[in-house]
């Protein structure tokens, strides 16, 4: 079976999969089903400063979604990205998912109950599906991660640049600035 047609099988899956709480919708990546937990109040708050803070900043070419899928069935990845800044045309197109060859940036806000997902699974996909901008932001620690330039020089997709950033920073990406001070740490007793 070709990895293209795996694929196709656990996207039919998907679409006809059952959702138990408190689980958000499966990604799929190399050839797998990838089941995460529904993000917490606090994963959201983040989202929601961080929306606030990006959406005045954006021409009116550019909307930015949450949660919302992104698919390259090329390479069999489809993965549902906290925040997307993607062309307004691409949120208007016929298809179901954001082709991220469209996108500007990811954001991905990492949960205490996945962290490898973001700074693993989504660093090696997310240069392979061409998207230009991603930002790891950590509340577990107040941290963030910007790479940028996405490029195969290795052989392997790979970002060529990164830039590290705590929360008492002004992160900038692209044309766009983030006071990372007026994003929120997750507290000592609760989960994503």
């Amino acid at each position: 079976m070709t990895e293209q047609s795996i694929y196709r099988h656990l996207r039919e899956f998907r679409e006809a999969f059952d959702k138990p709480e408190p689980l958000a919708w499966p990604e799929i990546s190399h050839g797998q089903l990838l089941m995460m937990m529904s993000p917490k109040k606090q994963h959201q708050l983040v989202a929601h400063r961080l929306r606030t803070q990006l959406e005045p900043q954006l021409s009116a070419d550019l909307v930015l979604m949450l949660e919302t899928d992104m698919e390259d069935p090329g390479l069999g990845v489809l993965r549902v990205p906290d925040l997307v800044v993607i062309d307004e045309e691409e949120a208007t197109a016929e298809s179901d998912a954001i082709d991220p060859r469209r996108c500007h940036l990811v954001i991905e806000i990492v949960s205490r109950s996945n962290p490898s997902n973001d700074y693993e699974g989504k660093l090696r996909d997310y240069p392979a599906m061409g998207v230009p901008h991603y930002l790891i932001v950590d509340p577990r620690d107040g941290s963030a991660v910007h790479h940028w330039a996405p490029t195969r020089r290795t052989g392997a997709p790979t970002y060529d640049n990164r830039q590290h950033y705590t929360f008492s920073d002004i992160i900038t990406v692209a044309d766009w600035k983030i006071d990372a001070a007026a994003l929120p740490r997750y507290s000592q007793d609760t989960g994503r």
